[in-house]
């Protein structure tokens, strides 16, 4: 008590200023119109820039689950679109028909969001890294795609995230990929140069296409479903043997700003997996 007594005593003269102070300002502003509304607007405009710093903090963490929508959007509208497309060019055939089927093979599909944490693209063998894993139900050699077309293939998994050997790597496994509307098809490869360009190897020379036109894969693999984007022709080679075509192709995915992916995961792989095994296994047989 004395202590308060002494810091009162010490300090009384800043107590009565500040009381003062707060009285004077309390009278001011309460009986004296234009003062009450240049405080009032200088508080709205206080207020209203701290709400506008919290909305705009509210907004960027929100964009990260706005960009997973849009990627899963962007990819789904892409497929959509292809199969549009060919309903459209088929018109003669039973279109009700072929919809159905058409719309069934893409709810085969069910995609798995994820986020970009680790890429290179100046190796000749990049990787990816991505923040889901087993737990999210990712498995070895699903299919990687974004908004704009092909990632890769998984490669490696862990509990929480998973390794994806991209387009960019040489060592890629080749995805099977058709010319659209066409029915030509080829196996996507990557030389170790340009990150923006790949290539689409055994093309046959009878083949009927131009450069400008897409390519997407071809569904004939147990990876990627058929439809999504590969990227347009720029270039067409003869192989080295001569027997077939190479086409140089711009890639539709930007690997250098990659952030939001999707994993396909396709119910009907392990069974087409199991009956290819199964072939195998009893060729080998008959062989012998």
């Amino acid at each position: 008590m004395r202590n308060l007594l002494d810091f009162l005593k010490d300090y009384y003269h800043w107590l009565l200023f500040i009381v003062l102070e707060v009285v004077s300002g309390v009278l001011l502003f309460r009986y004296n119109s234009y003062q009450n509304s240049a405080w009032l607007s200088s508080a709205n405009a206080a207020v209203g820039k701290v709400y506008e710093m919290e909305s705009g903090i509210t907004t960027f963490f929100s964009m990260s689950r706005a960009n997973e929508e849009l990627t899963l959007r962007n990819f789904y509208l892409e497929r959509q679109v292809n199969q549009l497309r060919r309903l459209y060019m088929d018109a003669t055939q039973d279109t009700t028909v072929k919809m159905r089927q058409e719309l069934h093979l893409l709810s085969k599909y069910r995609l798995i969001p994820a986020k970009v944490v680790s890429n290179s693209l100046s190796q000749p063998d990049n990787l990816i890294t991505i923040d889901k894993g087993s737990s999210d139900g990712v498995e070895v050699d699903m299919g990687v795609a974004c908004g704009n077309g092909v990632v890769g293939v998984v490669y490696l998994v862990g509990d929480h995230y998973s390794v994806v050997i991209p387009v960019l790597n040489r060592s890629m496994s080749r995805i099977s990929c058709a010319i659209r509307n066409r029915g030509y098809f080829g196996y996507l490869t990557w030389d170790g140069r340009d990150p923006s360009v790949a290539f689409v190897e055994d093309i046959p020379r009878h083949a009927h296409f131009k450069r400008g036109e897409w390519i997407e894969t071809s569904g004939y693999s147990t990876i990627f479903p058929p439809g999504v984007l590969v990227g347009k022709i720029e270039k067409v080679f003869n192989s080295a043997d001569g027997l077939s075509y190479k086409l140089q192709v711009r890639l539709s995915t930007d690997f250098g700003c990659l952030r939001d992916v999707c994993v396909i995961s396709d119910k009907s792989i392990a069974e087409r997996v199991k009956l290819m095994e199964a072939a195998r296994d009893s060729m080998n047989v008959y062989g012998k």
